[in-house]
């Protein structure tokens, strides 16, 4: 089995002076396995401030496996949240595509002096402008533009930056493989990119919706360190994040996303960090706190990815169980919910889960496809799952996507593109064929 995982920009935005072109793969960095993993402190009841914790998290052991003019100028295809107007069952990518051979073999010419910064650009309007293509030809009515020129899901808002050292928390997976966040030294803190640069540059080639992946403002918070920074209390680190974090959602929802997918992988890791759970609730009441800058209606379009984390084919939080998730993780304010399920052992219980706890008005998208599992489905089975949680969500509330992205991290080759795309192909035939029998198509 494998696991979830993780959308793109008008060419790459100027770099701070002081880095170098390699600074494309700023992000969770693959480290040596520590020696020693601890449990990092929990925060006080009530805490507004995400708590710095050690520098180590344990890992996982699983078996392999404004805007109304915006608005307007979208392509037709589903509103967030609402019936399409071919069929009552939406379904949507969670983001990444893997990057070709010949992006990633640019990127290391470019850092190793031997290809120009143009050439580099062309190379990325060439990659998405495929990308986008191949989408499309999936029949799919919201795209993403595969996230070809982000570093990671995670990092693309901090990659330039020059106040940032390599030491920060570290994430082991299953299979023994570790990535490492970055760690802030110095304030403030500001994003060097926005996603809305990435819609930017993906709309000069889609005739389709596109919806936009941010990283949740919960994950950017791992960045402070534990020991704090003279002059730049956590305090004003947190204040500083939730208006960025706002900013990037803002944008995107302004340049006419389709819908905002905010990537909260760490949910499920911080129930392993802290059985408590009060790690997992100041993850949740930060969140909120951005969540609160935007309208109902606008919460309406903005929605919540979870999933066990995804990466080279292991995942970090899988053995954490979904009922000790799922109640806490719908107290966001959110309007959709990402649930990755196709993986999931035991679906029905999970889709007990939902039916129990989700809010009432909420769309829920179900994943029907396992971006871990070479195997690709096919469009029949994608069918039964959905009629499996049609059991359980009401049909006007219910979508499908893919339990994660399918290369959420830079580097991830372990997926090819081509199985990527029949995995996606798959997944529209078989939501239509489902539609079809539910009599909503």
């Amino acid at each position: 089995m494998r696991e979830a995982r993780g959308a793109d920009r008008e060419g790459i935005p100027p770099r701070s002076p002081q880095a170098a072109p390699h600074d494309f793969f700023v992000e969770w960095q693959l480290v040596p396995p520590p020696a020693d993993a601890g449990m990092p402190p929990v925060p006080e009841a009530g805490s507004k401030l995400h708590p710095g914790g050690r520098k180590t998290l344990p890992g996982t052991r699983v078996q392999p496996r404004q805007r109304k003019e915006a608005m307007m100028s979208r392509p037709e295809a589903e509103t967030p949240g609402s019936p399409s107007p071919q069929s009552l069952l939406p379904t949507e990518p969670i983001g990444s595509i893997p990057r070709p051979p010949e992006l990633l073999g640019g990127m290391q010419e470019r850092a190793a002096g031997r290809l120009s910064e143009e050439d580099l650009q062309l190379l990325y309007e060439s990659v998405i402008r495929d990308t986008i293509a191949r989408f499309e030809a999936t029949g799919s009515r919201v795209i993403t533009d595969g996230e070809q020129t982000k570093p990671s899901f995670a990092t693309y808002p901090i990659a330039g930056l020059d106040n940032l050292m390599p030491d920060g928390v570290t994430i082991p997976f299953a299979d023994g493989h570790v990535r490492q966040l970055p760690r802030l030294a110095a304030g403030p803190f500001r994003y060097q990119t926005h996603a809305g640069t990435y819609l930017d540059q993906a709309r000069k080639h889609a005739r389709v919706a596109l919806k936009q992946a941010v990283i949740a403002t919960s994950a950017l918070s791992l960045l402070y360190p534990a020991e704090g920074i003279d002059g730049y209390p956590r305090e004003a680190f947190v204040e500083d994040l939730v208006r960025e974090s706002e900013a990037d959602i803002r944008e995107c929802l302004q340049k006419g996303a389709h819908c905002v997918q905010i990537d909260f992988t760490e949910a499920r890791l911080s129930i392993k960090l802290d059985p408590s759970k009060q790690l997992l609730k100041s993850f949740i009441e930060l969140n909120n706190e951005v969540l609160g800058k935007f309208t109902t209606d606008e919460r309406a379009s903005i929605g919540i990815h979870t999933c066990p984390g995804g990466d080279l084919d292991s995942t970090h939080s899988l053995d954490v169980d979904y009922a000790e998730l799922l109640p806490t993780l719908f107290e966001l304010d959110a309007g959709i919910f990402y649930i990755q399920l196709a993986s999931e052992p035991d679906r029905r219980r999970v889709l007990k889960l939902i039916k129990d706890h989700a809010p009432a008005q909420s769309r829920i998208f179900v994943g029907v496809i396992d971006p871990i599992d070479p195997r690709v489905e096919t469009p029949e089975e994608v069918r039964d799952r959905v009629l499996e949680a049609a059991d359980y969500i009401p049909v006007n509330r219910l979508g499908t996507c893919d339990d994660c992205g399918f290369s959420p991290f830079g580097d991830d080759t372990s997926t090819s593109r081509e199985t990527a795309f029949a995995k996606i192909a798959a997944r529209v035939q078989g939501t239509a064929m489902a539609a079809q029998h539910l009599g909503v198509a």
